[in-house]
């Protein structure tokens, strides 16, 4: 065994947002698709930094100097994520000046520098600037009796330097770039569109918002601060209140990031590090314009030639002839068989929603339970949920609300829940709720009646349509019997609560799996067919690892299908040489979890919510739910055969330390993309 045989949690997260800048940089991918990449890199990067980083300076303010099982103590590891994220982010900025943005040009949209403007374009955008920006600015001065105003996180700012004329004292001041304003400032020259950040047209007019001062310079800036979340819930009576408490305590969290413009002077930079109590080592300099998480405004734009080919999701075959007025007809169709949906490709509202809604409305169900981790603001889940407590139905409603980022529009649909009658609780305490599960219960002819929904992904029609999720409807009494009592669980006590078809954390996902993965190195000794795959959003709980590790020294092959962080280290003989990792990435989000174990020939698969990780197998409610039907298994094994197939586009881990990517074939033409195909396939039906 290796000293250190697990990749780093954040280098392999860092490794991860790479390969999402890699496609950015994918000259074959279309122009507005790269740009989307670009946007997703940095916001993917804000968050990092805001927990991920956080974290970590938290750990070395507490004095921790002991190394993590990768070998590296919180000291090594932030000046390694600085050099790496200093490098990325100054590629990723490079990219977009260098190449994307004049690539916009040829399609007649510019994003342009004040300085390119022509005399009556500026005429033009003084006159917005006067009518629409001035009036909502406001110049904060520094000086003695006015302190360094408080920066809120991911905020744009402008650092002004300005002085008497006649005298060489300088003083300081800063600008907020609004954010109730649109970030680019719009006007036409010829034929082109162009576009002007909007802290440049500040720029341009400081000396209206310092009349008889010097401007002497100014420099954007965005300030980074840590916004996880410590709920103490064991010392709260009020869950909900205490959340929105901390949520306003999360605007003041400490700084752990500072971009500046690459040109910035010293001494402006050192006064900004002072204030704000930040490290050089924590500055990140890049071109101008800083916050590229903007360019989803331009990934938005219609232009089909530059963006990908148009989709739509098809309805699954067993929804697809359906006459949604019958309230008869979903069931009818569930009970016929279990359904297994593929999202986005077999549409989530013309299913799971539906089933839902139908639900809702039929006089004949008594009941609707539903778990609910993320949805969309206008969500019709939620509306559906409304309309059966005020007929009369009993509704529970398990709200997550820390789930991080939503913990706000949780909170405020846990509220309109409540007001309608619905029953509403927060799960178990100290663990999240992250199961994606669905119960209706229905008064039939032969009696009462189960429904069920077991997913991967999150309630939420928005990101249905870009994620790729899969879920199951059933009316299969087993499972019925087994969301019955885990909610029973989730609402009330029933601690043991005893599952057939289910794998829940905390309690039987950790050691269901790896009693399968030591079954399969059973298998493999006693010549019966062995073999493990998965696909997961990240691995990394380390007494997987050397399980796995095991199971590959012991001859069983193992798949591993992971789109963000591993933390096994694949291909070194003698420990992992059975092990193969790859990741796909492309226009949809990878985020279904898949778990297959070859059980002797008999094929074990489950589908559910959990990743290996130590906080979704130990501090979190999750369900994996046992595929039964033959024909959902051979999907499955579809696949897993599809992504670890040569002829599609991949990123495979070499030895555990470097991703590759394998995009073109031995004739340098584009190999095939696995999402594509997916498409494909729907559409040949």
């Amino acid at each position: 065994m290796l000293p250190f045989p697990y990749t780093d949690r954040e280098l392999s997260w860092l490794d991860f947002n790479e390969r999402v800048l890699e496609l950015a940089e994918d000259t074959t991918l279309p122009l507005l698709e790269r740009l989307r990449f670009l946007a997703i890199f940095a916001s993917n990067l804000d968050e990092f930094y805001m927990v991920r980083v956080a974290t970590l300076k938290e750990l070395i303010a507490a004095g921790v100097s002991s190394a993590n099982s990768s070998g590296l103590t919180p000291a090594q590891l932030m000046r390694m994520i600085a050099e790496r994220a200093k490098k990325l982010a100054k590629r990723h900025s490079d990219l977009f000046e260098r190449e994307l943005n004049p690539r916009l040009e040829n399609l007649g949209i510019e994003l342009v520098k004040w300085s390119d403007l022509e005399p009556d374009e500026v005429l033009e955008i003084n006159g917005i600037f006067e009518r629409l920006i001035f009036p909502v600015l406001t110049p904060l001065a520094v000086d003695p009796s006015r302190p360094f105003p408080y920066i809120s996180g991911l905020s744009l700012n402008l650092a002004v330097v300005v002085r008497h004329p006649g005298s060489d004292d300088e003083s300081f001041a800063r600008i907020k770039v609004p954010t109730n304003l649109p970030r680019f400032v719009q006007t036409r020259r010829g034929v082109n569109t162009r576009y002007l950040p909007l802290e440049q047209v500040i720029a341009a007019q400081l000396h209206q918002l310092f009349p008889g001062m010097e401007v002497v310079d100014h420099y954007a800036f965005r300030l980074t601060r840590n916004a996880d979340l410590d709920l103490e819930e064991d010392e709260t009576e009020n869950l909900i209140s205490t959340l929105e408490q901390e949520l306003q305590r999360r605007r003041f969290g400490p700084p752990v990031r500072l971009e500046v413009d690459e040109n910035i002077q010293p001494e402006v930079l050192a006064t900004l590090a002072e204030e704000m109590d930040i490290d050089l080592n924590e500055v990140i300099r890049v071109s101008e314009p800083l916050d590229l998480t903007s360019l989803h405004f331009f990934a938005d734009f219609d232009i089909p030639s530059q963006r990908f080919g148009k989709f739509s999701s098809v309805s699954h075959p067993s929804f697809s002839e359906i006459d949604f007025d019958d309230p008869e007809a979903i069931f009818q169709t569930i009970r016929a068989g279990e359904v297994l949906l593929h999202h986005p490709y077999e549409s989530f509202s013309n299913s799971v929603v539906r089933f839902v809604q139908q639900a809702a409305r039929d006089p004949q169900v008594l009941a609707i339970k539903q778990t609910l981790y993320r949805t969309s603001g206008d969500s019709p889940l939620m509306s559906a949920l409304i309309e059966a407590a005020e007929s009369g139905k009993q509704v529970l409603a398990v709200v997550e609300l820390r789930a991080r980022f939503d913990e706000l529009a949780n909170v405020r649909w846990a509220r309109k829940l409540e007001e309608a009658g619905v029953h509403v609780v927060y799960g178990l305490l100290g663990f999240k709720t992250h199961a994606k599960l669905s119960l209706v219960i229905r008064e039939e002819a032969n009696g009462i009646r189960r429904y069920c929904h077991v997913g991967t992904g999150n309630y939420n029609p928005k990101t249905a349509r870009i994620y790729d999720d899969l879920g199951i409807l059933s009316a299969d009494p087993e499972l019925g019997e087994d969301l019955t009592n885990l909610f029973n669980q989730l609402s009330g006590y029933a601690p043991d609560a005893h599952y057939s078809r289910l794998l829940v954390a905390p309690k039987t996902v950790r050691s269901g799996l790896l009693d399968l993965i030591d079954q399969e190195v059973e298998n493999h000794q006693a010549g019966r067919p062995a073999r493990i795959r998965m696909k997961l959003n990240s691995l990394l709980d380390e007494q997987f690892c050397d399980h796995l590790y095991q199971a590959s020294q012991a001859g069983v092959p193992i798949d591993l299908w992971i789109r963000g962080i591993c933390a096994i280290r694949p291909g070194i003989p003698g420990l992992s040489d059975q092990i193969r990792v790859r990741s796909i990435l492309g226009r949809f989000l990878e985020h279904s979890r898949i778990f297959h174990f070859s059980n002797g020939g008999t094929d074990e698969y489950f589908i559910g919510s959990a990743d290996l990780m130590e906080r979704n197998l130990d501090r979190r409610v999750e369900a994996l739910v046992r595929i039964k039907r033959p024909e959902h298994k051979i999907e499955l094994d579809r696949q897993f055969d599809a992504a670890f197939s040569d002829e599609v586009s991949r990123w495979e881990l070499s030895r555990g330390t470097q991703w590759i990517r394998k995009h073109m074939d031995g004739d340098g033409l584009p190999l095939a993309d696995l999402q594509e195909i997916e498409i494909a396939r729907r559409k040949a039906r």
